[in-house]
C-alpha cells in the first residue's frame, strides 16, 4: 500500500516534491552526484560538509564544495564546526553566495571532526548545542535545518531532547540518524528513538540509517512517523533508488529496475561530469569509487569478476580509457566482461591491470 501523508513536507517556504532526501555525505554528495539524483528523482539533495572556518574556504576541497552552480533550488549547504560565532558567520556567508538552506552537521562520527568538538560530538554538550542553534537561526533569514544521531553513546540517548531545543531554537527540519555516536555506522539503525523525536516535536522529521530499498523506507516511514527519508549509503552506486522508493510510497508497486542501456547512460553522464568539474587527473580519482560502487551492485557479475573490473578500472589514467570501460562493459555478455574490458582499455595503453 502506498505511504499517505495530508500534505509533503516544506522546509520554510519550500515544499518538497516527495519524500527522498539525499543526506550529505562528505567525499561523495559533490556537484556532479547531488545533480545526478535529483535527476533521478531526489526530492532535496544537501552538499558536502563544509568547515565553519572561513578562512579555510579559500582551499581547491573547499571551493569545490560551496560550488553549486547551474543547480535547482533549494541548494543546501551543510555546515559544520563547535564555535557558535563562527557558525552563524559562516551560515551568513553561504547564505549570501546563494544558499538556501543550512543544514547544520552534529551527526558526523568520523574522529577528525568529533575531535574539534564538532559533529556528533556536539550532542555531549546540550547548552552549546542550544547556543548554536540559536546563533545561526538568527543569523540568516532563510531555513536552517538540523541532523543528528540519536545521540552520543547508548547512555546518552538524548535525541529527543536535542530535537526539543532545536524546534525551540527555529530549527525548520531535522533530519535524525538512527545510531549513536559510538556505533558510527556498525551494528543496525534502530528507530525508535526516531519515532520518539517525531512525537515529540511539529517540525517535520527526515528518518535516515540503512534504508537501502523501496520497502523499507515504507516501513521506516510507517514505523516512525517521519515526514520523509533520507538516503545516503544507499545511493551509492545506485541512484536510481530514489525514484524507485517515490514510486513505490505513491503508488504501492515496485518500478522496474533500469535497462541496462539507461545503465550504461548514466554511468557515461556520470563520468563526463565527475572529469568535467575536478578536471581530468582529479576526475579520474574519484571516478574509481563511484564505478565501484556500480560494479558491487550489478547483480550481473559474480564477486570474482567484480573484483576484476574494479582492479581493472583503478588501473586507467585517463578519461578517455574511463568512458571506454563503461561502453564495453554493457556491450557484450557479462561473462566475458573482465577478460574482454582488460583487452580493450589496453588498446589506449593506459590499462595497468
Amino acid at each position: 500500500m502506498p505511504v499517505t501523508r495530508s500534505s509533503l513536507p516544506r522546509i520554510g517556504r519550500f515544499e518538497l516534491p516527495n519524500r527522498v532526501i539525499l543526506a550529505p555525505m562528505a567525499g561523495v554528495t559533490d556537484r556532479p552526484f547531488r545533480q545526478l539524483c535529483r535527476q533521478l528523482g531526489a526530492g532535496l539533495v544537501v552538499g558536502e560538509m563544509v568547515t565553519s572556518d572561513p578562512g579555510l574556504w579559500h582551499t581547491r576541497k573547499s571551493r569545490l564544495r560551496l560550488d553549486h552552480r547551474g543547480e535547482p533550488g533549494p541548494r543546501a549547504v551543510q555546515i559544520a564546526g563547535g564555535d557558535a560565532a563562527m557558525l552563524a558567520e559562516a551560515a551568513r556567508l553561504n547564505a549570501e553566495h546563494g544558499a538556501e538552506i543550512i543544514d547544520i552537521n552534529m551527526g558526523c562520527p568520523a574522529k577528525k571532526v568529533c575531535n574539534k568538538a564538532a559533529g556528533s560530538a556536539l550532542l555531549r554538550d546540550e547548552v552549546l548545542v542550544a547556543e548554536i542553534l540559536e546563533a545561526v537561526v538568527a543569523a540568516v533569514d532563510i531555513p536552517v535545518t538540523l541532523k543528528i544521531r540519536t545521540g552520543w553513546c547508548a547512555e546518552s540517548n538524548n535525541g529527543v531532547r536535542v530535537a526539543r531545543l532545536a524546534e525551540a531554537a527555529g530549527i525548520q527540519a531535522l533530519a535524525v540518524h538512527g545510531r549513536h555516536r559510538q556505533q558510527r555506522y556498525s551494528g543496525e539503525a534502530e528507530y525508535d528513538t526516531i519515532a520518539a523525536i517525531k512525537a515529540a516535536v511539529r517540525i517535520p522529521v527526515f528518518a535516515n540509517g540503512d534504508i537501502d530499498s523501496p520497502e523499507k523506507a515504507a516501513r521506516v516511514l510507517d514505523y516512525t512517523g517521519a515526514d520523509a527519508v533520507m538516503i545516503g549509503r544507499g545511493a551509492q552506486g545506485y541512484p536510481w533508488i530514489f525514484r524507485e522508493i517515490d514510486h513505490y510510497l505513491r503508488q504501492g508497486e515496485h518500478l522496474s529496475p533500469p535497462a541496462d542501456e539507461e545503465r550504461a547512460g548514466v554511468l557515461r553522464d556520470h563520468l563526463a561530469a565527475l572529469h568535467d568539474f575536478y578536471g581530468e587527473h582529479m576526475g579520474v580519482r574519484i571516478a574509481r569509487k563511484h564505478v565501484g560502487w556500480y560494479l558491487a551492485g550489478d547483480t550481473r557479475l559474480g564477486e570474482t569478476d567484480r573484483r576484476a573490473l574494479r582492479a581493472t578500472f583503478n588501473g586507467l589514467e585517463c578519461s578517455t580509457a574511463q568512458c571506454r570501460f563503461i561502453d564495453e562493459l554493457f556491450r557484450h555478455e557479462p561473462a566475458t566482461a573482465p577478460s574482454r574490458l582488460a583487452r580493450a582499455v589496453a588498446s589506449d595503453g593506459i590499462c595497468a591491470a
